[in-house]
């Protein structure tokens, strides 16, 4: 498709990264679900129109149960959004998956509760979520993955991480838990048993709005540490407490050096859709309300069709 514009989603680190990078137009939005989460700013990258949002508002005040997810998602359509890139921070439910790496997940597994999760609470809408997430641009993802570990790979020791790794995982399961709390060890060990390799707070109902709202939507995970089904004190049950304060602050430099690598991943993905944008196969997701809409059109009142007028109008004409 010819016009695209991108809307990035910065969640916990990687919003407050992105904030110091980002200048350009601000848009303040009101919808019909309130305001979102901060205001977006439009700007542009590799010569797409870029929307940023920041999830958590500014200085990260709403917690995951709190973000406005309709109102985000409603004001970003109503700019006039055709992708989504998101962003969020991660536990690892595999040995495998480690601090520091991203993760480019193709399942989810929703287990929030409180958050409202349909645009449509006066009619029957059910779009199809076998594929949370757009396998188009879930590919793209995939590929500026491949391209930056390239690139990172033959730079100059100095410009690479501390570590040495830049670690894109292409496939993953993210269990969505309600939160603010985290799991206890058991819900951890049961996540496991589910199929779950990443644990979060946000991508839902934030993937499912999307969706409704028939916009492409895919999501970088930043694994800042391995959630409690691994967590035990060197020496056993015995031995000292973990020092807390040192924890979080080895959380926090793994979230610092995830985000670098998040951003770095993005930005090649935005330049990979600028590159193919008359020749990106049709996604999905620009179709979802196609055979969604099971009330009888003619029985839908004329004001909830206007109110939602950004989302579904064209089915109406």
């Amino acid at each position: 498709m010819s016009t695209i514009r991108v809307g990035l989603i910065g969640g916990t680190g990687l919003a407050q990264a992105l904030v110091a990078q980002t200048a350009g137009t601000p848009h303040e939005v009101t919808t019909p679900f309130g305001r979102p989460s901060d205001t977006i700013v439009e700007t542009e990258w590799e010569g797409l129109p870029l929307l940023f949002l920041s999830r958590h508002g500014p200085g990260h005040r709403l917690n995951p149960s709190q973000v406005p997810f309709r109102a985000n998602i409603y004001a970003l359509k109503q700019l006039g959004c055709t992708h989504i890139i998101a962003s969020g921070a991660v536990g690892s439910l595999r040995e495998e998956i480690r601090p520091r790496d991203l993760v480019i997940p193709d399942q989810i597994i929703d287990r929030t509760s409180r958050r409202p999760s349909t645009f449509y609470e006066n009619v029957a809408v059910h779009v199809e979520m076998a594929e949370p997430f757009c396998p188009v641009l879930r590919q793209i993802l995939v590929e500026a993955g491949r391209q930056t570990a390239a690139a990172m790979a033959s730079a100059p020791a100095e410009s690479q991480a501390a570590d040495g790794r830049f670690t894109v995982h292409e496939r993953g399961c993210y269990v969505c838990m309600e939160g603010p709390a985290f799991s206890t060890r058991a819900e951890s060990l049961m996540h496991r048993l589910w199929g779950g390799d990443l644990i979060g707070m946000s991508a839902m109902p934030e993937a499912k709005l999307a969706r409704e709202a028939e916009i492409s939507y895919a999501l970088v995970a930043l694994v800042t540490d391995y959630d409690c089904w691994r967590a035990q004190p060197p020496g056993g049950k015995d031995a000292a407490p973990a020092d807390k304060s040192a924890l979080l602050k080895e959380i926090l430099a793994h979230l610092e050096v995830a985000s670098a690598n998040a951003i770095a991943l993005m930005r090649r993905a935005v330049a990979l859709l600028a590159a193919r944008r008359n020749e990106l196969p049709p996604s999905p997701a620009h179709s979802a309300l196609d055979l969604a809409i099971w009330s009888d059109r003619s029985a839908i009142a004329a004001e909830e069709i206007q109110r939602l007028a950004p989302l579904w109008a064209r089915r109406f004409a």
